[in-house]
């Protein structure tokens, strides 16, 4: 790998672009996730930023439990992110289906059903500082070699 290649790889890895789809929660893990965004965790500071648009994305962070409403709008979102991407799941609702896993309900977790998971973030809801370590956790995934990579 040249030098700038290099370069190029730090300072891309600094910029981590992240949008975010709740597909049926409680909202705990929101106001976790929107916590993050807060002074004090400000996730800014690591270059992780928000958008709305998943074109602009290079992570994608998948909250709650998935809903039949969700399925094939997760998989629409999933494919308007531009490779190389990824996706954490954030909280146990997606993983699991947490306490929505019942018969009777109208869930369908975990949500690696639909889309690839790359990291996965327990707890109801988790801490903030692990939705951070875990968003740290996957850039090296995405930017690696990023440029080499294209055709």
């Amino acid at each position: 790998m040249s030098i700038l290649q290099k370069i190029k790889n730090t300072v891309r890895s600094r910029s981590i672009h992240v949008a975010y789809v709740d597909v049926g929660s409680c909202n705990g893990c929101d106001i976790e996730v929107l916590a993050c965004l807060a002074p004090r965790y400000d996730i800014e500071q690591y270059g992780i930023y928000v958008h709305n648009n998943p074109r602009e994305a290079d992570v994608l962070l998948v909250i709650g439990s998935v809903t039949p409403q969700w399925v094939d709008k997760l998989r629409e979102i999933w494919d308007k992110i531009p490779d190389p991407k990824v996706a954490v799941a954030i909280g146990n609702c997606p993983i699991s289906g947490c306490v929505y896993a019942r018969r009777g309900t109208l869930t369908s977790p975990p949500a690696e059903k639909y889309i690839p998971i790359a990291a996965q973030v327990p707890g109801c809801p988790p801490r903030p500082t692990e939705i951070l370590n875990a968003i740290l956790s996957v850039a090296p995934l995405i930017f690696k070699d990023y440029e080499e990579k294209q055709p």
